[in-house]
């Protein structure tokens, strides 16, 4: 990942813009009530690539509902990292910070070597290229 100053002001300029107005349309589908349910019976949880991801063993509902919202953060993701100047890659990996930093106590979410884990009072495990 390039770290260059420019780089960093530009995925932490990308990461402002979707943290305080972003991801719309993923935010709309994970308004739904199986998404909730999911995220609190802790069947799917947030990953450090900036994805939902599957903790439990999947049924062909939980995986189509993953799919979909993947989907669209996949296309949210390139809109706002080519307008930022920035890889597919680096920008969603702003977002899977942000993402797993506002988990709540219960949630699941990856650590940085792979596992998942529930998210406690304590601050997550993050990866260290973290803004």
């Amino acid at each position: 990942m390039n770290t260059t100053p420019i780089r960093k002001l530009a995925l932490g300029a990308a990461a402002t813009v979707m943290a305080i107005g972003g991801l719309a349309t993923v935010a709309h589908a994970q308004r739904d009530p199986a998404y909730e349910n999911a995220r609190t019976g802790g069947e799917v949880g947030e990953k450090m690539d900036g994805y939902l991801g599957i903790v439990v063993q999947p049924t062909d509902a939980l995986q189509r509902m993953v799919n979909d919202i993947n989907i669209k953060r996949r296309a949210v993701y390139a809109d706002r990292a080519k307008a930022a100047n920035a890889t597919l890659e680096e920008y969603a990996l702003t977002a899977g910070c942000l993402a797993i930093a506002r988990t709540r106590p219960g949630e699941k979410y990856q650590a940085p070597d792979g596992t998942w884990q529930t998210r406690t009072n304590a601050p997550p495990l993050r990866d260290p290229r973290c803004p």
